[in-house]
């Protein structure tokens, strides 16, 4: 009987090589194969870090027909490493589809903690970050209008991913359905040499991109509705606080 092999999921910077950890290296080092979103992309980052492990494409639209592959030379005892361009794979990355069939056939995975785009977005926001929801892409048209309307009502903050080409058309959308002065943020390249975060309501946001046009990848990250109105409380009871001292006095 074979001795089944591993997957392991490894983060890779998001911007900075810097962020790239010893672990990661070391992982990536050791594995018999690395299955690349971009191999082209990846090989900078090898090259940097000097790991000469082969390569293999693993993305979109391949995955469907590689799965069955991999998965019997992990059952023939294969060390593999899954990587994607950026961040953490199978976050709006290639991945969860290999991932779930490893654990259907009992083979085992392990992901490093590392990189993702979203959590230092959400924390520069400024907004509630104890409750969140990921939506990553929005629809680019069917169902799209669908789905904004059911997250009008979502109490918690939200995270989108975006390119820079539709955000001004998402944000000027988001103000439609959500209402102009719902709070949000926009992050652009972190991680990078130029990375930049914008606070404001969606009104405010859809005037700045309208005359500065956006750059570089994008996390959207918008206040829940519950927050706004969690807000108003607090201002009114420390209003009703602050009269009653007031009348005491």
């Amino acid at each position: 009987m074979s001795v089944s092999g591993k997957l392991y999921i490894v983060p890779t910077p998001v911007g900075n090589l810097d962020d790239m950890s010893v672990r990661a290296v070391r992982t990536l080092k050791e594995a018999g194969l690395i299955l690349a979103e971009d191999t082209r992309t990846s090989g900078v980052l090898m090259k940097h870090f000097g790991v000469e492990t082969r390569m293999q494409s693993h993305h979109k639209f391949n995955e469907h027909n590689t799965i069955d592959t991999l998965v019997s030379r992990l059952e023939a005892g294969e060390i593999i490493a899954l990587v994607s361009d950026a961040g953490t794979p199978a976050i709006s990355d290639p991945g969860f589809l290999l991932v779930r069939e490893c654990r259907r056939k009992g083979i085992e995975v392990e992901c490093l903690p590392g990189p993702t785009a979203f959590v230092p977005a959400l924390v520069n926001s400024g907004l509630p970050c104890d409750k969140f929801c990921f939506e990553g892409f929005l629809p680019q048209k069917k169902g799209r209008l669908t789905r904004l309307q059911q997250l009008a009502e979502e109490p918690r903050t939200m995270i989108f991913y975006e390119s820079p080409m539709r955000l001004l058309k998402t944000l000027q959308q988001l103000a439609e359905v959500f209402g102009e002065n719902r709070e949000a943020s926009v992050s652009r390249e972190i991680s990078k040499i130029h990375n930049t975060t914008h606070n404001g309501t969606l009104k405010e946001l859809v005037d700045y991109f309208t005359v500065t046009a956006p750059k570089g990848e994008i996390v959207l990250v918008v206040e829940g509705k519950e927050s706004q109105s969690v807000e108003k409380v607090d201002k009114y009871a420390k209003f009703k606080n602050t009269n009653k001292l007031n009348t005491l006095l």
